[in-house]
């Protein structure tokens, strides 16, 4: 690998944390995603892609993690956050500026809720 890869401790990887997530976070609508967002404790934020199959192809639904990955990348000054991007099919046409714009101000409609979940 090029060194460009999200690094372990940056993913969510196992399913009960993608559920725990989707059951005690809070989720935001937007054209191109939803997003799942809760408080994970830790300093630093976390990742996780759910594309399923209902997105497309396998190279549909990896071109969706691709680009998912990198809007994470771009702003991962975010604090200690467990995120779920879910993918929309609209996703994979869009500009990537649109896409950038998009998760921006969903965490910051996030951040607008007082919700808080518990990290047990």
């Amino acid at each position: 690998m090029d060194g460009r890869g999200l690094p372990a401790a940056d993913r969510i990887r196992r399913r009960a944390e993608f559920e725990r997530i989707y059951g005690g976070g809070g989720k935001i609508h937007g054209r191109y995603m939803t997003l799942f967002v809760m408080v994970n404790g830790a300093a630093t934020p976390r990742l996780g892609v759910a594309a399923t199959r209902k997105l497309g192809s396998a190279v549909d639904r990896n071109r969706a993690k691709r680009r998912a990955r990198e809007l994470f990348r771009r702003r991962k000054d975010i604090g200690g956050l467990d995120i779920v991007i879910v993918p929309r099919r609209e996703m994979l046409d869009a500009p990537f500026a649109a896409l950038e714009a998009e998760y921006v101000a969903l965490l910051a409609r996030r951040r607008d809720r007082p919700r808080v979940a518990s990290t047990v």
